[in-house]
This record gives C-alpha cells, structure tokens and sequence, in this order.
C-alpha cells in the first residue's frame, strides 16, 4: 500500500504543483493516511492539547454562557445545541453537566455533534454515553432551528490558500517538488477578486492566507441563527485581519515541517476573524481576548470555588490551568472569542456589540 508522501508525489508529478489547501486536505482527511482518520490528536500522548482538556471550567463556562443566550432570547423549544469538530466530546460533555440546573434547558435541546473523523466520532459517543446526541458530517446538516453553537479550534484546522502580492495581483504559494522532496513555490501572478479588498492593507511581497471552506459554514450557521435566532461562539487562535504565514505542523506537542511526513502532524493555521465575520449573515461581536472573556464570565470565582476541595498538587495543576487558560503569556491572548447572533438581539454573554 502506498504511503501518502509516495500518493502526494504521484499527484504533483502528473498534475504540477497542488495548492497548499490541496495539500492540508489530503494531510488531514485522506481516508486510509489522513491525520483525523488515523490519531486520536489529544491529550498528552497526542499532538495538542485544547483548552476543554485542560479544566472543566472552560466547558462549563461555554455551556452556561449558550445556556444564557438560550433564556436571552426567550427560551426556544426546540433547539439545536452544537459543537463544531468537538475533539473528544469533553466540551460538550461539561457544557451539560453545568446546565443540568438550568430550566427547561435539558428537555428543549437536541444535541448534534459535527464530526467527519470516525476516531474522535467514538472517543465523543463514549464521553456523551449518558444524552442522547446526533452526529453529521457538516454545518449545512443541522436543522432549521434556533441554533446555539460552540466551535472551540476548529476554523484553524480548515485548509487555506497562501498568497503573495505582485504589484496589484496575486502569486500562489503552492506545494510541488524539488530533487523528489516535497517543496514551497509560487505560482505566477494572477488577479484574484476574492482579495481584492487586501490591497487596501498589504504591500508588495506580503503573505496573506485564505480560507474558502469557511464561507459556507458561516453562511449555514449564521443563516439559521439569523432566520431563526440563536447565537454562536467562535473561539481560536488568530487575529481579525490574516498577514503573514502562520501554517504550522504539530506532532508530540513540537512544532516540525509540515512537509515532512504527510499525514503524521496536525497542520493548521490562524484565523481570519474578519473573514468569518463577513461571510455570517447575521450580526457579530467584537473580538474579545480569551482570557478576557473567560473573566467575564467568572472563571475565576469558580477556580476558587473548586480550590477549596483541592490540595497539594491537585490544588498545583488547578491553578496552572487558570493561569494556561486566562494569561496574556498563554493562551488568554493568543486565542480571541467572536460571538454570533440575531440583529437587535443582544451579544452571547462575555462579548460586547
């Protein structure tokens, strides 16, 4: 059986050099070598760890916070309550624990999961074994409801497209070949209407990165919270415009080539907020800092609250996953939170307007 650097080679014999979204997919969601079809990526024996892995606070800050938004805007029944490429089902599995107490929440929720890895798709069944949940495969499957939605790192790991600007055009960063190793080039300059609004902020020779994929979920999700409320939090690394090159590979918690052994490393890049925020037909909030928003919503005053059952290193490791998940030297800056929700309506809690 071929590996996927002998397939990748094949391909950019025959065909020239793939752009780089061309080459992200095959790396993540080819269905025999593919990262997600092979490596359970979490925890410390995987490649990354996510913020719902590193306390309970963070899941049960979310769910609270959908929970909120959820009596904001009336109480729906039904209602869709979603994660986007929920990783081990720990979010959401915290989400509903915190909400148990909030009325009427429970009984009016319909639980999907979205989900095309067939390896996390069982690590999530067995962390949700006591609710009842829906899997599918994309945004444009959930149904036309109100909708309140969580996507917790998941627009960094969609495949994006590198461009370098010429003048008032644009070159390819593409993937090809150099003496049989897998190699970066550039593609001639080109036009390019989709960046037309970068000339405005960019200048020769800079790198700005897009992402295709993320238009249409945006325009699914924010679609159904528009026509029928609801409301979403998108939270990431990344920053509101997308400059310079940001795409990385992850494996054992190092970063490495991402050229290197296809198919072995989580690839992933930054995340264009405002790209996100101009493809949802429904309104957005500011772009607010992580740890910012945790504050809000009273991630400290939990992290108390749990401490006084803690001690020795237990009460240690706590206290690490505060600071990991609020302070501006971890993730408290790095990654940013950008609500979704109804025009008129108010921002989910945390965020402002």
């Amino acid at each position: 059986m071929k590996d996927l650097e002998t397939i990748l080679r094949e391909l950019i014999a025959n065909d020239g050099p793939i752009p780089l979204s061309d080459y992200m997919r095959l790396c993540l969601l080819h269905p025999e070598h593919g990262y997600y079809a092979t490596h359970d990526p979490l925890g410390a024996a995987g490649d990354f760890v996510t913020a719902p892995e590193i306390s309970q606070m963070f899941g049960e800050l979310i769910g609270l916070a959908l929970a909120q938004a959820w009596l904001d805007q009336g109480a729906p029944k039904p209602f869709t309550l979603a994660e986007l490429g929920p990783g081990r089902g720990t979010l959401m599995a915290d989400a509903l624990r915190a909400t148990r107490a909030v009325p009427g929440f429970h009984d009016a929720a319909q639980v999907h999961m979205v989900e095309v890895s067939s390896t996390l798709r069982g690590c999530q069944q067995q962390a949700l074994k006591n609710h009842r949940v829906a899997w599918v495969a994309s945004a444009d499957a959930l149904p036309d409801q109100p909708l309140f939605l969580v996507a917790n790192e998941f627009f960094d790991a969609l495949p994006i497209r590198q461009y370098v600007r010429c003048d008032d055009s644009w070159r390819e960063r593409r993937v090809g070949l150099k003496d049989d190793a897998l190699t970066f080039g550039l593609a001639p300059p080109a036009p390019l209407t989709a960046l037309d609004d970068r000339l405005e902020d960019t200048r020769d020779g800079d790198l700005v990165e897009h992402c295709p994929s993320a238009a249409p979920i945006l325009q699914a999700i924010g679609g159904r919270i528009a026509e029928h409320g609801g409301g979403a939090l998108i939270i990431d690394y990344g920053d509101w415009r997308s400059l310079g090159d940001t795409f990385q590979a992850l494996r054992a918690h190092e970063r490495t080539n991402p050229l290197e052994t296809p198919g072995k490393s989580d690839l992933t890049a930054h995340v264009d907020f405002a790209a996100l925020a101009q493809a949802a037909p429904c309104a957005h909030s500011r772009l607010t800092p992580q740890g910012v928003f945790l504050e809000r919503l009273g991630i400290t005053q939990r992290a108390q609250a749990l401490a006084r059952n803690l001690t020795g290193e237990a009460l240690e490791t706590h206290i690490a996953a505060h600071r990991r998940l609020t302070h501006g030297a971890e993730m408290g800056t790095l990654f940013k939170v950008m609500g979704l929700y109804p025009e008129g309506a108010a921002p989910p809690p945390g965020l402002e307007p």
